[in-house]
């Protein structure tokens, strides 16, 4: 018989060869796994699907930068995929990243995720939010920017006196912008703009705005009309002044990213490790965009976007959101987090404007129906 004494060492020898034997579990991308408490797989859908509103960009540097560079491009479906990379270690599942805007028709995120559940996370404005939470209402669990970019721009040659968007109001200059937009019901219900002032005729070209020579105002985003205005489009170059929607009093969270209310609960395992890992890449995009940018201007030109995007655009939308300051609006240090009463005071400025569509508000619709923090890691900071 063998003693207990004798036997410990020789186990202790045996762990130590089986450990050194072992390989560790691969991903989908190739890598090892990251350690269980990372790792997403069991606990997200095998592939997780985002719903944006638009084509690749930088505004949304820190969810891409979860494909990494193992990506492949479906130019047909207009879909980004490949493993979903914790800092570049393979969480176990799949990152399907699914084109908005043109390609779906300008169709709404909530009303296609409504429709196909096989979508995760749809990229969603509180205010659409709002709108919508009687039809198709979401919960919005991570916010890649604190502020709107959304601005009403203008030619500093012809208004070199307009400091806001109450400014333009006080003159009666054509403000141009894309019709159902609902910051520009708020502008005009609040005052700040006139009725007989507001064109929602604006398809996104620049004709009007260069035909006009700037006489007019436009809507725009100022994460990339001045970088286009100014160095790509030949019939101009020149600068452009703005003013940002947000600090006219309208505090959107722009483009969250939200699940279905009714998936909140099934969805909350996954979210709880999911939501850290968009916080950490997010701020590790801040702070290093090279990669990403580079790998966004790849994206867009496979998916025939249509248009042109180039690093310098994309770094020049990352240098605007540090220096307008959209991705912390100071509040708070937190990565991704929300202001449960802004989103309170949005709601009960979109009720009287809903309320004249005839779409009413829900009945006692408050701002944690709309946003949470449950799944944010307060820890995370930028």
């Amino acid at each position: 018989m063998v003693s207990a004494r004798r036997a410990s060492p020789l186990l202790a020898l045996s762990v130590l060869l089986l450990a050194a034997c072992t390989t560790p579990d691969a991903g989908q991308g190739g890598e090892p796994l990251p350690p269980a408490a990372e790792s997403l797989r069991g606990t997200c859908p095998d592939t997780v699907v985002v719903q944006m509103n638009w084509f690749p960009q930088a505004e949304h540097g820190g969810l891409y930068r979860l494909l990494g560079s193992g990506f492949t491009v479906d130019g047909q479906r207009k879909a980004v995929e490949g493993p979903l990379l914790d800092d570049g270690r393979d969480t176990g599942v799949r990152l399907q990243v699914r084109a908005g805007g043109p390609v779906t028709g300008f169709q709404r995120v909530s009303a296609l995720m409504a429709a196909d559940p096989s979508i995760t996370l749809g990229s969603i404005a509180t205010d659409e939010a709002v709108q919508e939470a009687g039809t198709f209402p979401t919960t919005a669990v991570f916010a890649p920017l604190d502020k709107s970019p959304q601005m009403i721009m203008w030619s500093k040659e012809h208004h070199p006196d307009w400091e806001s968007i109450a400014d333009i109001g006080r003159t009666d200059t054509t403000v141009v912008y894309a019709n159902g937009a609902s910051y520009m019901d708020y502008l005009v219900q609040s005052g700040q703009l006139k009725q007989a002032q507001v064109d929602g005729s604006y398809d996104g070209a620049p004709a009007r705005f260069v035909s006009a020579d700037g006489a007019i105002a436009q809507q725009g985003y100022a994460t990339n009309e001045p970088y286009r205005y100014e160095r790509e489009i030949d019939a101009w170059k020149r600068p452009v002044d703005f003013a940002l929607v947000h600090d006219s009093g309208y505090p959107i969270y722009p483009e969250t990213l939200a699940v279905s209310s009714a998936e909140v609960e099934r969805l909350s395992p996954c979210l709880t490790k999911l939501v850290p890992i968009l916080q950490r890449s997010t701020r590790a995009y801040s702070a290093e965009p090279k990669e990403t940018n580079e790998a966004l201007v790849r994206m867009v030109s496979e998916l025939n976007a249509g248009t042109v995007y180039s690093v310098a655009r994309a770094e020049y939308a990352g240098e605007q959101i540090r220096g307008l300051g959209l991705g912390n609006d100071g509040v708070t240090p937190t990565v991704g987090d929300f202001d449960q009463a802004r989103v309170a005071k949005l709601v009960e400025d979109l009720k009287p404007l809903q309320e004249a569509k005839r779409r009413a508000v829900p009945a006692g619709l408050k701002a944690e129906d709309l946003v949470s923090n449950a799944f944010v890691d307060p820890t995370i900071a930028w």
